[in-house]
């Protein structure tokens, strides 16, 4: 099952108490205090492992907790340190503190660690507090305790591209056409239910990860259907491609102002995103769609047939030159 967001608990191990111990040997008697620290508690972290796509396990598994450390012992012997928890979750995944909503991580990269809650430090014992002015300290502290807190996490996949259209404008087909993936397609009204990745092959090594969300309706903004809840997953694409069934009793031009206006609605940032429109179904047609607006207000339109393969070629050569362009410019602004 998909699962892009969990709300959990973590604590971190407690620190071990220091003790009071003296020595009591048979030459040594004037041992001294040989009471030893606690040992440290365990942290919480995440570790991202890219071969998770869910975060499945975290939804039924709520609450995670590290071992708090081991207390001292005589003979100025330390106690244990506690045994960190490590989480993994998918890259993409963002994490933020319920309480104050602030983001603490936003975990990408393979092997990529954060720390949620760092466990307590142990107490001292009374072997710590020995000096010339106090040869028999009767004093010892107590571990401290592990920080706790509760967190909301959300998984953004990371694609390249972002497939947006209403139910049945023909995004699945176009996945499965251009990568491996396998989203259900049928040849009656239904929409996607969760999002899919594919991996698209263009060029004669290079590729890019193309995603697939659920449909968007009107209204979506507000509440209705339940693509705007999956829209978390085409914020980091670089490229959208809007699906337009040109085949739909609706015009083109009002299938389009519906998508840019849900996705303006859910982030301004992203519906001004670099974006080419597609006219899907073309094997379909009974007449040419009329795109003289959309190419007025400067969108791009490409007509393609996932069916038949009419178009593919050349969306493939655009698609691929616009994200090496795009990723070009980005790396070109790391470097600055």
């Amino acid at each position: 099952m998909f699962i892009d967001s969990a709300r959990i608990t973590v604590k971190a191990g407690d620190g071990g108490h220091g003790i009071i111990a003296f020595r009591r040997e048979r030459y040594l008697p004037k041992g001294g205090p040989s009471g030893g620290d606690g040992g440290r508690g365990g942290d919480v972290l995440f570790v991202v492992d890219p071969q998770l796509t869910s975060l499945h396990d975290l939804r039924y598994h709520r609450r995670y907790k590290a071992k708090r450390g081991g207390h001292g012992q005589g003979s100025n012997k330390h106690g244990a340190d506690g045994a960190s928890v490590n989480i993994r979750v998918p890259q993409g995944t963002v994490i933020k503190d319920t309480a104050s909503g602030e983001l603490l991580a936003d975990l990408t990269e393979p092997g990529q660690q954060f720390v949620a809650a760092r466990g307590g430090s142990g107490g001292f014992g009374n072997a710590h507090f020995k000096s010339s002015r106090n040869q028999t300290p009767q004093q010892a502290t107590d571990g401290r305790a592990g920080e706790e807190r509760e967190i909301d996490l959300e998984l953004k996949v990371l694609a390249d591209v972002g497939l947006v259209g209403l139910p049945n404008a023909g995004k699945s087909t176009l996945l499965s056409r251009l990568s491996a993936a396998h989203p259900k397609v049928a040849d009656y009204p239904f929409t996607t239910t969760q999002p899919h990745l594919g991996i698209v092959k263009y060029g004669r090594y290079r590729t890019f990860v193309m995603a697939d969300i659920p449909g968007l309706i009107e209204g979506a903004s507000a509440g209705k259907g339940m693509g705007l809840q999956f829209l978390r997953h085409i914020e980091r694409t670089r490229l959208l491609l809007y699906l337009i069934d040109a085949t739909a009793p609706e015009p083109v031009m009002d299938q389009f102002a519906i998508l840019r206006r849900e996705l303006a609605d859910y982030s301004v940032e992203l519906a001004q995103r670099e974006h080419l429109v597609l006219l899907t179904k073309r094997d379909a047609w009974d007449r040419e769609p009329d795109t003289a607006e959309l190419e007025a207000q400067g969108h791009s339109c490409l007509a393609i047939s996932a069916v038949t393969g009419d178009g593919m070629d050349e969306l493939l050569h655009t698609v691929g030159a616009a994200v090496d362009r795009l990723r070009l410019a980005v790396s070109s602004a790391d470097v600055k």
